[in-house]
């Protein structure tokens, strides 16, 4: 009778025990869940997941290779990997340290091994044998490869390369990058970012807003559009005063609210006047209307005394009168009748 206290004791110790590692193995996992792979800003479908240990990620060694464009044999009794990509000749041994590309001797941090049945590499050494630029982001889990080799896009106006899409974190800056610098735009990552390569093959993300570079596509233009119709629209209500000061925001004019939204989501400096912000970006017929785009209208007896953004399925965003305040409106009746003439100053 006098052991069982101490038998529940036991048990009950086990039971505790027990459960500390089952929540400390769950929680490991969680830490080394299988990053996402992208390959020049798409996502990279491979049969076996990356695997990360001790800060290595480890791919399955022919789908990247081929994922990279070369072309891939395996030798199956020697373990033995060949590629081959434009001039350049790598082969491998599962299980060395040493991998070979044309003929020169090349270490690896750690050698390759087999992981649940599949043979896996290092995806750093592998890629950067192909010539590529591999970026770990801890803050996504992502692993972004990228196998430029132009430079397209041209900084207009010197910008932050950041180690994060975040300009709030002044530790993620990185570098500055001058104004005639050449990059390589990999993605879009939202409205006001990219990721981008340099010449120097660093990887890292500066402002997608067009003062800074050159670069411009459809989907970046829609997201911006949409961004400044949903900043716009924050302000619904907000009071009409003509000739508001564009220096708060408790009011606005035409031409103070579109200059506000404008600076605010694009850093696109406007001028103040709406017969001015007519002079701006390039003229767009009203058949070819883009969300996004200024709108002029006559008013109180001038050619163009009033301005509005195009909000996309024939409205207007736009401020003319206290009573309706920053609103939402059809264009039709006096606004096509009033209308002047239509402006692009973005994308």
């Amino acid at each position: 009778m006098g052991n069982k206290p101490i038998k529940r004791v036991t048990i009950m110790s086990l039971l505790v025990l027990l459960t500390v590692i089952q929540t400390n193995s769950v929680f490991a996992a969680a830490n080394e869940q299988s990053p996402a792979l992208l390959l020049d800003g798409k996502p990279l479908v491979l049969p076996v997941q990356p695997v990360i240990e001790n800060g290595v990620s480890y791919v399955p060694l022919r789908p990247i290779f081929e994922a990279q464009g070369a072309k891939v044999s395996w030798d199956e009794p020697k373990h033995t990997v060949t590629a081959t990509k434009e001039s350049n000749l790598i082969t491998y041994q599962m299980g060395t340290m040493f991998a070979y590309k044309n003929n020169n001797q090349l270490a690896l941090p750690v050698p390759g091994k087999v992981i649940n049945g599949s043979s896996m590499v290092p995806l750093r050494f592998i890629s950067e044998l192909l010539g590529n630029v591999v970026q770990w982001h801890a803050y996504s889990q992502t692993i972004s490869i990228s196998s430029a080799n132009t430079f397209e896009t041209e900084i207009t106006y010197g910008a932050n390369l950041r180690s994060l899409p975040n300009s709030t974190n002044e530790a993620s800056v990185i570098r500055m990058l001058p104004k005639g610098q050449r990059i390589h735009v990999i993605r879009e990552i939202d409205a006001n970012w990219l990721e981008v390569q340099t010449v120097d093959k660093t990887i890292g993300f500066m402002s997608a807003k067009p003062k800074y570079t050159n670069y411009s596509s459809p989907s970046l233009t829609m997201k911006q559009a949409d961004q400044i119709i949903a900043f716009g629209s924050t302000y619904f209500g907000t009071h009409y005063e003509f000739g508001a000061s564009p220096n708060q925001t408790k009011t606005f004019d035409c031409s103070s609210f579109v200059k506000h939204v404008f600076e605010q989501v694009l850093s696109v400096d406007l001028p103040r006047l709406s017969y001015d912000q007519a002079k701006e970006g390039k003229e767009v017929k009203v058949d070819d209307l883009r969300k996004g785009d200024l709108m002029f209208f006559s008013a109180r007896g001038l050619d163009i005394g009033h301005v509005g953004i195009y909000a996309g399925d024939g409205k207007i965003l736009h401020t003319y009168s206290d009573k309706l305040g920053v609103h939402i409106a059809e264009f039709t009746g006096q606004w096509k009748t009033r209308f002047v003439t239509a402006r692009r100053v973005f994308g």
